[in-house]
């Protein structure tokens, strides 16, 4: 009989947990990003006077710029305290969303996705959508990516009212609408170039405040971050036979199945907020670099955020460190990363440390806004309600919504406050949305006999049933078991079987549909399916110069990793 992993009996949580006081120094290196990131955005607001210069940056990044983008777009809150306070409660499981649930979908996407995405010139997934299909399908996703979107921005408010409250003793209303105050700001002004702009200079603020938090870690516990830890804390694949045997509850096959197959392609491929930087390379062997490039920096990240999760957790484990409680009196996981910051960081420092974290909320708050107005102007405002609306009226019109999505994010953010970790809800939110519209997508590229009615009644019956699995689960109609094949899952475990049904639905379903309803001509199909594209040829650029080689190295890089690790 196996014996169920119990991974947090040592803990005892401090249910007091003053607020950390700022020095003068630490407050000026923070108010001076601020004023910095505001002055970007009314100096680039010069730049931003076409439609395609507000919601594509004006197609002038390079392949670093783009990359870069688009991997801070993604490396915001959620994946710096989100999956450090994860990882003290799942141990080195987290590395999969790194790993297996990052850099096969990352390359797959450049080197066959963004033929087809780069040269239909659109300016959203939605966009490739109605192109492939028809205005029902593409209107549908819109709106469930637009709710999608303000629900992640909620996620990235509350973390930011997370740091205020805990370095600056700040009450939860003030933190959020200062943060939302600042974003709607520059992201209103200069649109996505002030976007990209900010997630650069977030990168390197991440690297470099946020790095030195594991070093002085790995020095307290002179380099023995695995000693005296569980196995199952410490391993990525060797206690997955078996669902009580890890913290996470997973086995392996919901790793490569739920995470490593459908959220993962779900989320890299079709989520408009990172694609969208995508968008904005030059041409298109650019535009294929530029997830290549970010699966490097996507690989290195576990050594900051689960190494960070890690020593935590053996700091937990020694009496050395308490976690906050939560208004329920629950420990809240999403602190561990800046009670570690606290720990260790000098007066200065700190300063220097609570403005790469807000870095991280602000460039990942102004992905979600950018692309959250871009949907909405293009893909449902021009599309139904105003469909003449010239080039000006619909920048105005972006701003705008700007400014709405900010006030929805804050109601958001209280929502998320309810969460013991924000990676159990916003992979819940994945498996709603990004799973069933990746079966969309894949049959709709590699299948020309894919058609309108089956794209749209495959992918709405595939959200709502996944939701309601969700609600099942929540509420106790539904018993766990009979979607992940064990009794002892958790949450995240939850997410990533209902994911996967949510897209072997959808995928089903569009197909025996596809089969009883009429197709579109193949000449319509052109640049949009696979067999009907014409796809890039690199041969004469230099070997160091071609997508497939470098994207060929990281893969072999990943595997290196997985079996080290093991």
């Amino acid at each position: 009989m196996l014996k169920k992993f119990e991974p947090y009996s040592f803990l005892h949580y401090n249910p007091s947990m003053a607020a950390i006081h700022l020095t003068p120094v630490d407050w000026l290196i923070v108010v001076l990003y601020f004023v910095f990131i505001i002055g970007i955005g009314l100096y680039l607001k010069r730049y931003t006077v076409t439609g395609e210069d507000f919601f594509l940056a004006g197609r002038r990044s390079s392949a670093w710029v783009a990359g870069l983008a688009f991997l801070s777009a993604n490396l915001g809150a959620l994946e710096i305290l989100g999956w450090t306070g994860a990882t003290y409660k799942y141990g080195m499981f987290v590395a999969h969303f790194y790993w297996i649930g990052a850099i096969p979908a990352m390359l797959f996407l450049g080197l066959y996705m963004m033929p087809f995405y780069y040269s239909s010139r659109i300016h959203s997934i939605p966009g490739y959508l109605k192109l492939r299909f028809d205005e029902k399908t593409r209107v549908l996703n819109a709106i469930s990516f637009g709710i999608m979107t303000v629900l992640m921005s909620g996620i990235n408010m509350y973390l930011m009212a997370l740091v205020f409250r805990i370095f600056l003793g700040w009450n939860w209303d003030v933190s959020i609408w200062v943060s939302a105050l600042a974003v709607g700001c520059y992201v209103a002004l200069g649109g996505l170039t002030s976007a990209i702009f900010t997630e650069i200079v977030q990168f390197f603020l991440i690297w470099f405040g946020l790095f030195l938090v594991t070093i002085l870690g790995l020095v307290e516990v002179k380099g023995h971050v695995f000693q005296g830890l569980p196995e199952a804390m410490t391993s990525l694949w060797a206690v997955s036979a078996h669902a009580a045997e890890n913290p996470m509850g997973v086995t392996w096959l919901g790793i490569v199945l739920g995470l490593g197959f459908v959220l993962s392609f779900g989320y890299w491929t079709t989520d408009f907020l990172v694609v969208q930087r995508a968008f904005s390379s030059r041409d298109l062997r650019t535009a294929q670099m530029c997830p290549v490039i970010a699966s490097y920096f996507k690989m290195a990240l576990p050594f900051i955020v689960v190494g960070a999760g890690l020593i935590a957790y053996k700091l937990g484990m020694a009496g050395k460190l308490h976690l906050m409680l939560d208004e329920s009196g629950k420990p809240n996981y999403d602190s561990a990363l800046p009670l570690l910051l606290a720990r260790y960081y000098p007066p200065g420092l700190v300063g220097l440390g609570v403005t790469a974290l807000l870095a991280g909320f602000m460039a990942g708050q102004a992905g979600n806004i950018s692309a959250f107005n871009t949907v909405w102007t293009y893909d449902i405002y021009k599309a139904v309600i105003k469909r003449d609306a010239p080039d000006e009226h619909l920048v105005w019109m972006g701003r705008v919504v700007t400014i709405i999505g900010i006030i929805l994010s804050v109601g958001a953010a209280y929502w998320a406050k309810q969460f013991p970790t924000i990676m159990d809800y916003i992979q819940a939110i994945f498996s709603w949305v990004n799973a069933p519209l990746f079966a969309t997508m894949l049959l709709g590229m590699f299948w020309k006999r894919t058609t309108s009615d089956g794209a749209f009644y495959g992918l709405l019956v595939g959200m709502v049933a996944s939701f309601l699995m969700f609600l099942g689960l929540r509420f106790g109609w539904l018993d766990s078991y009979w979607l992940t094949f064990s009794h002892n899952a958790s949450d995240m475990s939850n997410n990533l079987w209902r994911a996967f049904w949510a897209w072997l639905i959808c995928f089903v379903l569009t197909i025996v549909i596809s089969l009883v309803t009429q197709p579109k001509e193949e000449k319509e199909l052109e640049g949009l399916v696979m067999g009907l594209t014409p796809m890039p040829e690199h041969r004469s650029y230099p070997l160091i110069q071609r997508p497939s080689f470098w994207a060929a190295v990281s893969f072999v890089v990943l595997i290196v990793l997985n079996i080290y690790f093991w």
